[in-house]
C-alpha cells in the first residue's frame, strides 16, 4: 500500500487512485461518475483513496463521459442592489441551495439586467456550461426563455410573464415550466378582506405590468371590486417596481387625486412599507384613516409601524420548487410546473 508520504508530486492521477484502492481503473472511473454498477466495497475503497490522495477530478474529461457540467445557472434580471437588498431574492437563493446541497450541482448566480450583463450571461448559458437554468424576474420583451429552448436547456421560471397569464402557452411551446405563487388569488383575498371591514375606498399600488406577477396581483384587486359590484375607478390605480420608494411616490400620487381613499392594496411589502411611510408624512393614521395590507409576508412586515397586514408567500418554498423542477427536468422527467398557495396574515395595519 502507497503511503501518504509516497504519493506523487503533483494533481494525484486516476491511475494512482486505482493503484491506492487495489482495483482497476475502470472503476474508479464509474465510481467518479457516479455509475451504479459498482459494489459497495469497491465504492468504499475508491471513496477512501480519493480522500487520502486528494484527488480531484477532471471536470473536462468529466463532462466529456458524463454529458453533463455539474452546474445550474439562477439568472435574475435585477440589479445587485435589489438582489442582495430585497428578502425576496434572499429567500429564493436559500431554497434553491437547501436543495442543490443534497446533489453534486455547483449553483451560479447571475444578474443581467446592462446590456454588458446580459451579454456575459447569454455567452454562458450553453450547454458546455450548465446543465439547466432558473430565472428570476422576467419582463415579457425578455428573449432567455425562448434562447434556451432553441439551445437545449431546461430551463424553469421563477413566476410566469403576462403574456403566459394572458393564455400564450408559451410552457408547452419552449417547454419552460415555472414555479409561481397564486398571487391573483392572493391579491383578491387582500382587497375582499378590506372591503369586508368597512372599507370602500380601496387603491391599489400596483408593480409592472409586463410582468406576470404585477398583472396578476392587478388582476386580483379588479376580481374583488368585480365581486361586490363596484366599478374600477383608474384615480385609484397607482404604480410602482415593487420598491420601497416607488410605493412611496405612488402612495403620495393617489392621495392627490383621491384624498378620500380609506385603504390601500400595496403589492409587495417593500411598496407596503412606502406607502405607510408617504402616509405618515400627509398626516393620515393607519389603520384609522387608511387601512394597508402589502404581498409577501416578508420579515419587513413585522418591522414596519404598525405591523402589516399582508398576504404570506413562501420565498423560500419557491425557491425549493426551483430547484426541484430544474432537476426532474435535466433527469429528463415531464415534470410539471407548479402553483403555490398564499394566505392573508393580519396585523395592525388593516
Amino acid at each position: 500500500m502507497v503511503s501518504p508520504r509516497s504519493r506523487s508530486v503533483g494533481r494525484p492521477t486516476l491511475d494512482e487512485v486505482a493503484a491506492r484502492a487495489g482495483v482497476g481503473r475502470g472503476t474508479v472511473s464509474r465510481v467518479v461518475n457516479g455509475s451504479p454498477q459498482v459494489s459497495p466495497e469497491a465504492r468504499e475503497a475508491v471513496q477512501r483513496a480519493i480522500d487520502e490522495l486528494g484527488y480531484v477530478p477532471n471536470r473536462a474529461a468529466r463532462t466529456l463521459v458524463t454529458k453533463r457540467t455539474d452546474s445550474v445557472a439562477l439568472v435574475v434580471s435585477e440589479s445587485e442592489e435589489r438582489v442582495f437588498g430585497e428578502p425576496f431574492f434572499a429567500g429564493i437563493v436559500r431554497g434553491i441551495s437547501g436543495v442543490l446541497a443534497q446533489t453534486p450541482l455547483q449553483l451560479w448566480l447571475a444578474m443581467a439586467q446592462s446590456p454588458a450583463e446580459r451579454a456575459r450571461v447569454e455567452y454562458h448559458l450553453t450547454t458546455q456550461h450548465v446543465d439547466g437554468v432558473m430565472l428570476l424576474s422576467l419582463h415579457d420583451s425578455d428573449p432567455l426563455p425562448a434562447m434556451l429552448a432553441e439551445r437545449g436547456l431546461p430551463t424553469v421560471l421563477g413566476g410566469r410573464s403576462a403574456r403566459m397569464l394572458d393564455g400564450a402557452n408559451l410552457d408547452e411551446q419552449a417547454g419552460v415550466r415555472f414555479v409561481d405563487v397564486d398571487n391573483r388569488g392572493g391579491a383578491r383575498s387582500a382587497v375582499e378582506y378590506l372591503l369586508g371591514h368597512g372599507r370602500s375606498r380601496v387603491a391599489v399600488i400596483a408593480g409592472p405590468q409586463d410582468m406576470g406577477v404585477g398583472a396578476a396581483r392587478l388582476a386580483g384587486y379588479r376580481d374583488a371590486l368585480a365581486g361586490i359590484g363596484v366599478a374600477i375607478n383608474p384615480r385609484l390605480i397607482g404604480y410602482g417596481d415593487f420598491s420601497e420608494a416607488s410605493g412611496a411616490v405612488a402612495m403620495r400620487t393617489l392621495l392627490a387625486a383621491a384624498p378620500d381613499l380609506d385603504a390601500v392594496f400595496a403589492a409587495s411589502d417593500l411598496m407596503a412599507a412606502g406607502a405607510l411611510r408617504a402616509l405618515r408624512e400627509a398626516g393620515r393614521q393607519v389603520p384609522e384613516d387608511v387601512a394597508v395590507v402589502g404581498f409577501d409576508d416578508s420579515g419587513l412586515a413585522r418591522q414596519t409601524e404598525p405591523p402589516l397586514t399582508t398576504i404570506h408567500q413562501s420565498d423560500e418554498a419557491m425557491g425549493r420548487e426551483m430547484a426541484r423542477l430544474l432537476l426532474a427536468r435535466i433527469a429528463g422527467n415531464n415534470a410539471e410546473s407548479v402553483l403555490l398557495d398564499t394566505y392573508l396574515v393580519v396585523r395592525e395595519s388593516a
